[in-house]
């Protein structure tokens, strides 16, 4: 039973082997599959004239997860750290939907069963398991987490006061009502959108106005720019090997023990 459970956690949890790259590549496409089912049944012409279709592939698709989801609970050493971990949440997020649907029944419930149907996208989610490029974009943002909150900070004390200024420079005829709708207009243009809904009239706030999009180019390097350090930062290259202990995924190709929990790692 041991010799069978440590072969399933090889192809589930790692992609060094061949049938562990199978078995990605094959959920990846069932993912994939699902996420566009999802937004074709948001058609009305392709919901309406393929009803039967797509019930079938949702549920064909949700017993696949299903079984995936419960295969990872049964093989991995401590179930309850799989269960609430990030991906354990989003493996329980992509197959609870459908089961809900059937039991919140009645007109009145079908605004919540739309709602909870739609939870069926965050199954796109677990393409993240699969990607290292993803995982080493989702470190280097989580590493330039204290400069990109100093930026945010930074952003929101400028739109506060160019929108506080700007209301007291345009005022109500101009359609600056309040100053929470200028602040929204400083938004909008430090963002370089422009909807155009609301737009400073007089030469002192089309000139604030000018140095607010000026300054909107300047600020979007600004994050891109925190972030692509991080990225560049050199590192050591990492496997698939994943920790049966604390579900770790992130070893050098070198490593014999978890560098998190220090665990001995399957080889």
């Amino acid at each position: 039973m041991n010799v069978l459970k440590n072969h399933l956690y090889e192809i589930i949890f790692e992609a060094d082997t061949k049938k562990g790259k199978f078995f990605d590549v094959a959920l990846l496409v069932v993912i994939l599959i699902s996420v566009a089912l999802v937004m074709l049944e948001s058609v009305p012409v392709i919901q309406q004239n393929n009803q039967q279709l797509l019930k079938i592939s949702e549920w064909a698709i949700t017993i696949i997860f299903t079984i995936e989801y419960t295969m990872r609970i049964i093989i991995v050493k401590k179930p309850f750290r799989y269960i609430f971990s990030f991906y354990g949440i989003i493996d329980f997020l992509s197959v609870i939907p459908t089961y809900l649907s059937l039991i919140i029944i009645g007109s009145q419930s079908l605004v919540v069963i739309r709602v909870l149907r739609l939870l069926r996208v965050f199954r796109i989610l677990k393409l993240t398991r699969y990607t290292q490029a993803g995982k080493s974009l989702a470190r280097a943002m989580w590493s330039s987490r204290a400069k990109i909150s100093v930026f945010v900070f930074f952003v929101i004390i400028i739109v506060v006061i160019v929108g506080t200024i700007m209301y007291l420079v345009e005022g109500d005829g101009h359609g600056f009502t309040s100053i929470p709708r200028s602040i929204y207009w400083a938004i909008v243009t430090l963002t370089t959108v422009g909807y155009g809904d609301i737009s400073p009239e007089t030469a002192l706030g089309q000139f604030l106005a000018s140095i607010v999009m000026i300054m909107g180019y300047a600020i979007i390097a600004v994050p891109t720019g925190i972030v692509t350090a991080e990225i560049i930062k050199p590192s050591f290259r990492n496997n698939t090997q994943v920790c049966p202990e604390c579900l770790h995924d992130s070893h050098e190709d070198d490593a014999t023990f978890c560098k998190k929990c220090g665990s001995k790692i399957n080889e």
